[in-house]
């Protein structure tokens, strides 16, 4: 279990990260369109996974908002934002944000991403969401980086991430 805080209040999660150098399990989340992707269809490609609990609070916005603009700077690289929001809630904003260079993905169905993954909020206000974790996964699923950001209120360390792939 992580201890983390939502303003400043402590909340739990199901347990740690994967480590560096582990590989990541495969998943099945929707997309926009409510298509099924899973990790083996970006199989070949670098990807960070920009996890956060939903696109309607203004950190996960921004960061959004952050990875779509340095996604075209990347060669090879897919930017997957995952959340337990819904495939609609995605796309809208999306479409209001212009966010164009971000892929949405969702965990809405059953949560079994954040379970596997065991980044579920197992507490507190935000219980059952997505706690804010960016993952950086090589062609192979080795990962290469991992930040769960302590305060959820808090942005992520985006230029860590993305030195990794530079």
């Amino acid at each position: 279990m992580a201890a983390i805080t939502l303003g400043g209040n402590p909340a739990n999660t199901l347990g740690t990260l994967l480590s560096k150098g582990s590989t990541a399990s495969d998943f099945k989340l929707t997309t926009t369109d409510m298509a099924s992707k899973s990790l083996s269809d970006y199989s070949g490609q670098r990807k960070i996974l920009n996890i956060f609990p939903s696109v309607d609070t203004g950190i996960c916005a921004a960061s959004a908002r952050k990875f779509n603009a340095e996604a075209s700077k990347l060669n090879n690289t897919k930017i997957l934002c995952i959340s337990r929001d819904l495939p609609f809630a995605q796309k809208r904003f999306c479409a209001s944000e212009g966010l164009e260079n971000v892929e949405m993905l969702s965990d809405y169905k059953d949560g079994s991403f954040g379970k596997n993954y065991q980044l579920t909020i197992t507490d507190g206000a935000f219980e059952g969401l997505h706690s804010r974790v960016i993952m950086v996964l090589d062609e192979n699923n080795k990962v290469l980086y991992t930040e769960q950001v302590p305060e959820i209120g808090q942005e992520p360390d985006y230029e860590s991430a993305l030195n990794i792939l530079k």
